[in-house]
């Protein structure tokens, strides 16, 4: 394989300059690199860490159809493993659901981020795609004129710059296409008020599902990643460092919260991934300022409560590679007016499930009487879950759907 990678310290120009190497970022690259427009890709990390960073898994029926669609399923058909069922253990018993056999009957496909990532990425080198690592956007400046600029700074701290026709923000929410955004532009956030230590495990799966645990000391999750790596979330007090707890604590929370008592023991192994995650969502509105447009993270921030967050920017990616393609294969410019609220209509339908899922696993705080009054509802939702097919069919749709 051929990697061209280019660190410019002089003007550099492209037709679209997509800044970030995430699955949003590198789904765009591949897609405009096929149709022949001029791009390039600017990531800040390098190749290893883009490689190996750890997110999340579940892929929606919908992101396979898109990288089927597009000659990007290569790696995922083959390794990739079919996943449709739930357990959820609550303080009211436990129940099982086939979510794959419910609503429109779809499944994930459990597939480590970090390898579609990497498919992604060796497509596009493969393919001949301009990629700059170690390269990180600082501003989009002249958005709104014809062709804006791109600041940028090598790993050696060189600036440079790329004139392009478009700007593809996919750089995250903290990243230079957000710091680049006009003032007006409307911010839309949540925070939660929930925090979760994110663990990854050397051990195989516990359980043949998705395990969601609702207990008095906190939720828990199980998700298998691999036959050998297991995911782990622990509800955790908002503050505290990822290393604050020693493994047998850890070990001893999950057995609680999963109680294993009365399912049986978790495979535990040695935690190799620490992380905490504080539970927020927000959204950017409109998501194209001129020739400025986002997608991905940089669009809008799910809580990782339903696994929405890799699965929207490949839908978001496909969109926008449509409409730039459009625009500068055939100068129609209606797909790209359209761009933002198509991408937003998807967003909005996300965002309501995640909070769903949010108050669906998690106890409200404080002895008060508004906290009981919402633990009642909590529970009252879980057990018509359990019952009512009609709620299972909307759950199923929504929990695969975006």
């Amino acid at each position: 394989m051929t990697e061209r990678q280019t660190s410019p310290t002089v003007l550099e120009t492209a037709d679209v300059v997509i800044l970030g190497a995430g699955p949003a970022g590198l789904t765009l690259g591949n897609l405009l690199h096929a149709a022949g427009v001029d791009c390039v890709v600017l990531e800040r990390a390098d190749r290893t860490h883009v490689q190996t960073r750890a997110r999340a898994g579940f892929l929606a029926a919908n992101t396979v159809r898109v990288l089927d669609r597009h000659g990007l399923a290569e790696g995922l058909r083959r390794h990739g493993r079919p996943h449709g069922v739930c357990e959820f253990r609550t303080e009211d018993g436990s129940f099982r659901l086939d979510y794959g056999a419910l609503g429109r009957r779809e499944q994930h496909t459990v597939y480590p981020q970090q390898d579609l990532v990497t498919d992604l990425l060796t497509h596009y080198l493969d393919a001949g795609g301009r990629i700059a690592f170690e390269t990180e956007a600082q501003s989009v400046q002249e958005a709104a004129g014809p062709r804006p600029t791109v600041t940028v700074r090598d790993a050696e701290g060189r600036p440079g710059r790329w004139s392009a026709r478009y700007a593809a923000g996919c750089d995250g929410r903290h990243g230079a296409a957000r710091r680049s955004l006009p003032a007006g532009t409307r911010r839309y956030h949540r925070d939660h008020g929930v925090s979760w230590l994110g663990l990854l495990a050397e051990a195989p799966p516990s359980m043949d599902a998705v395990g969601y645990a609702m207990h008095p000391a906190g939720f828990a999750g199980h998700m298998a990643r691999t036959a050998d790596i297991t995911r782990y979330y622990l509800q955790y007090e908002r503050g505290t460092p990822a290393d604050a707890w020693p493994e047998e604590r850890i070990r001893a929370e999950l057995d609680l919260r999963m109680r294993t008592a009365e399912h049986g023991p978790l495979h535990h192994g040695r935690i190799v991934q620490r992380t905490v995650i504080d539970l927020e969502s927000d959204v950017i509105e409109p998501l194209r300022h001129g020739s400025l447009l986002l997608a991905g993270d940089a669009a809008s921030l799910p809580a990782p409560a339903a696994a929405k967050g890799a699965n929207l920017a490949v839908l978001e990616a496909e969109l926008l590679a449509e409409a730039l393609i459009e625009d500068l294969a055939h100068g129609d410019s209606r797909a790209l007016d359209r761009y933002s609220a198509r991408c937003l209509a998807h967003i909005w339908r996300a965002q309501d499930f995640a909070h769903w899922m949010i108050q669906f696993l998690h106890s409200p705080a404080g002895p008060d009487g508004e906290s009981f009054f919402h633990e009642s509802m909590r529970r009252s939702r879980v057990e018509s879950l359990r019952t009512s097919r009609t709620h299972q069919d909307w759950f199923a749709e929504n929990y695969v759907g975006i």
